[in-house]
């Protein structure tokens, strides 16, 4: 088995021995609130993943988008994320409800670098955290309060190695099938592929709020 074949790390002793202390700059740039460059970055980000896990610890990574500044900020320990339209799955909220601790991490297009979040987050319906979703005629039914406990700048590596924002790296059309056709494929569905992506390219239009 595999398993006998591994050297694993399995201690925090022996995770220092292998990697070292962290650099004492990337210690000194971790704060225990927002500070005027992480404001400024969510107030320009339209994307982020948000992490959570349930009460036995399984995790789960979920994407957030909009436009820029949708994740409001209303002091340096708080924000607010409006919950848009979904599948109503809800994975993040069914695990928040048990285990409140998140994590965030904010992205801007064509910038290589990263915000990172930590805190609590807590589900709330009451109307004025409602309205600085409202997007329209159009209120998000719930938002997600975070309290932040820490928060730090992130560099570049990975973006840099991925080439993410290079448009002459992105996938060729057609490497990877449509939705609709994976849709059908893993649901077992006996609607045709295309009548499936006609549903789900009406959704992208018109019920994004």
């Amino acid at each position: 088995m595999i398993e006998h074949l591994l050297r694993t790390i399995d201690d925090q002793a022996a995770l220092r021995e292998h990697f070292g202390e962290p650099s004492a700059t990337a210690m000194a740039v971790s704060k225990p609130f927002l500070d005027e460059y992480h404001k400024r970055f969510i107030r320009h980000s339209p994307f982020l993943c948000i992490a959570s896990a349930a009460a036995d610890g399984q995790p789960n990574v979920s994407p957030k988008g909009d436009g820029p500044g949708f994740v409001h900020i209303l002091d340096d320990k708080t924000l607010v994320i409006p919950d848009r339209l979904g599948n109503n799955k809800v994975e993040t909220f069914a695990n928040l409800v048990d285990n409140p601790k998140l994590a965030l991490v904010f992205f801007i297009p064509g910038v290589r670098e990263m915000v990172r979040v930590q805190g609590t987050g807590e589900i709330v319906c009451d109307p004025a955290f409602l309205e600085l979703g409202r997007v329209g005629s159009s209120l998000p039914t719930a938002a997600l309060v975070v309290h932040v406990t820490r928060a730090y700048l992130h560099c570049g590596k990975a973006l840099v190695r991925s080439s993410l924002w290079d448009p002459s790296h992105h996938a060729t059309p057609g490497v990877i099938p449509s939705f609709g056709q994976m849709i059908k494929d893993q649901a077992a569905l006996s609607t045709p592929a295309e009548a499936i992506q006609e549903d789900i390219e009406h959704m992208y239009r018109e019920e994004l709020y």
